[in-house]
């Protein structure tokens, strides 16, 4: 099976599967490490690769690897984010980016982790970083803009009702389907806009696993592509890449029952595994 799926409406391709920025690509002084799972992740067939300015050193990690990997540009999918709020921050942010990676242009640029309307209100106000995405995005510094959230599910279908944004990053898991919000409200706007709809939190940093209960990786992965066509998990070795990469060439989606009896599993737990919300 192949592994590609579109990227929203933007005649693009990703792989189903993306490398997270979080694992070992969350760390400093890990090079030979992450530069390993980095690679193994390109021999593998996946093309999307995650990052942001807070996570630790995951760029400069990526830059190390497009030194040897400038021919296969075209080929990759690479995506970054700032949380700055403001014009200027934004754009500073950008030009440590793209220092950082080497590149001359991103994939996906998002405004990151946004939680309340406050924030919202900061982003899209004259002076504020939604400016600095547009621009961007009008010069081909960046090929296509986004936005994350995990915190707030009515915040983040604010910010793609109302923003020209062609990405959204939201969590995707049992979680998820129990509380409700990410998957229905936010989901649905981002359906109705036609934009990519990438899922996070799909493992729970490891939380969610839990084999006595029968709940594995491979099921919570196989949850999250059948709810979003494509997902970005983080990965600490080059073993992990590997099942990640499996995962995405034989996806078979839970079916209805399949999906139920998960969701019965988290239902009593699914307030205090919901950690990424904040205060529930």
């Amino acid at each position: 099976m192949s592994m590609d799926v579109a990227f929203g409406r933007t005649g693009r391709s990703v792989s189903r599967v993306g490398l997270g920025g979080e694992g070992i690509l969350r760390t400093f002084g890990e090079g030979e490490a992450a530069q390993r799972v980095i690679e193994e992740a390109a021999f593998q067939g996946i093309t999307y690769f995650d990052s942001a300015r807070a996570y630790a050193g995951s760029e400069g990690y990526y830059g190390s690897f497009w030194a040897g990997w400038k021919k296969m540009r075209n080929s990759f999918f690479q995506a970054s984010k700032s949380a700055f709020r403001s014009r200027k921050g934004a754009l500073a942010d950008l030009e440590t980016t793209l220092s950082n990676t080497g590149l001359e242009y991103l994939d996906l640029w998002q405004i990151h982790d946004l939680r309340t309307v406050q924030e919202l209100r900061d982003v899209e106000a004259p002076g504020g970083a939604l400016e600095a995405f547009l621009e961007a995005r009008s010069s081909g510094r960046v090929r296509h803009i986004g936005v994350t959230g995990h915190h707030d599910p009515e915040v983040l279908t604010q910010a793609i009702n109302r923003w020209d944004v062609d990405a959204v990053l939201l969590p995707v898991n049992p979680v998820e389907g129990v509380l409700g919000g990410f998957l229905d409200s936010t989901m649905g706007a981002a359906e109705d806009k036609g934009l990519a709809a990438i899922g996070m939190k799909v493992l729970g940093g490891g939380h969610f696993i839990n084999r006595p209960a029968g709940v594995t990786p491979e099921k919570l992965i196989r949850y999250a592509l059948s709810q979003v066509s494509q997902i970005t998990v983080g990965c600490s070795s080059a073993e992990e890449v590997r099942f990640l990469a499996q995962m995405g060439r034989q996806f078979q989606p839970l079916d209805a029952d399949e999906q139920h009896s998960l969701l019965e599993v988290f239902m009593p737990f699914a307030r205090k595994l919901a950690f990424y919300r904040g205060d529930l």
